[in-house]
């Protein structure tokens, strides 16, 4: 495959990436992974590493895709910082430890890990869930770390931000649906830090990966990507903070379904 349809590719779809981290506080891998696998594919990635390498790169490209989305979640005052101050240590430690075991499962495996997750949240977007509580406000005592520790090493498995959990969980116990987007913006980019270290770390020695790649993180990749992913954050953003996410959110889980179908059928 030519060098500029694939660039242009990984650039459109960070474009949708950063659109998609603006308006519903996820990281943008559910979108980008599927995009870098192909990518991969088409370049001959090894098989056994190819979803290791999509995964890394995408935790990469979601440390530009949300700290755009929290600058312009911040302005909105639509950031909870004590939240993340509380949940940050074990966000990281099941992140590091979702990483390195994500080494030891094979390219498929992570596949159908990916798709399950993608398909739940997929009908989760089909279904009018923001009304469901669970209580006023989120649990305290020594278990309230037991969830954020969760999404930080799911979230690692899947290279996406954890928005697609952390939201969900948030808005369960009774914090407004635009604050946990924007706080689920910097759960991301803790997980996208640390996750990424773990990949970039436990990737290296690997052998057969393409020019740009240190560890399972291909650098050229994560630039294409994030560069589209920058300028359409903050647009995201904005449209969170003035529309109803109804249609959208249906649109997001048609391409979800459409993505996951191209994933597995790849094996």
């Amino acid at each position: 495959m030519e060098l500029l349809p694939l660039v242009a590719g990984l650039f459109g779809a960070g474009l949708l990436a950063g659109f998609m981290a603006g308006l519903l506080g996820i990281g943008g891998g559910i979108v980008t992974i599927p995009a870098l696998f192909i990518v991969f594919e088409a370049i001959d990635v090894p098989i056994e590493w190819r979803m290791h390498t999509a995964i890394a790169t995408s935790l990469v490209i979601i440390i530009v895709t949300n700290i755009s989305s929290i600058r312009a979640h911040h302005k909105r005052g639509g950031v909870d910082w004590d939240i993340v101050k509380d949940w940050w240590i074990v966000i990281v430690i099941g992140t590091v430890l979702g990483s390195f075991f994500a080494k030891t499962l094979k390219t498929e495996e992570l596949i159908y890990i990916f798709a399950s997750f993608a398909t739940l949240l997929a009908i989760k977007m089909f279904l009018p869930l923001d009304r469901l509580k669970l209580g006023k406000a989120l649990p305290s005592g020594p278990f309230r770390f037991l969830p954020p520790a969760f999404i930080g090493f799911i979230s690692a498995i899947m290279g996406i931000g954890g928005g697609s959990f952390s939201v969900p969980y948030m808005t369960l116990y009774g914090v407004q649906i635009h604050r946990a987007v924007g706080t689920a913006s910097l759960v991301g980019l803790v997980i996208s830090v640390a996750g990424g270290f773990g990949y970039l770390i436990g990737g290296l020695g690997i052998s057969g990966l393409p020019f740009g790649t240190i560890g399972f993180v291909n650098f050229p990749s994560a630039a294409a990507v994030g560069a589209g992913a920058v300028l359409m954050a903050p647009v995201g953003a904005m449209v969170a903070h003035k529309l109803p996410k109804n249609v959208l959110s249906v649109i997001f889980g048609l391409f979800l379904v459409l993505a996951t179908y191209r994933l597995v059928s790849s094996i």
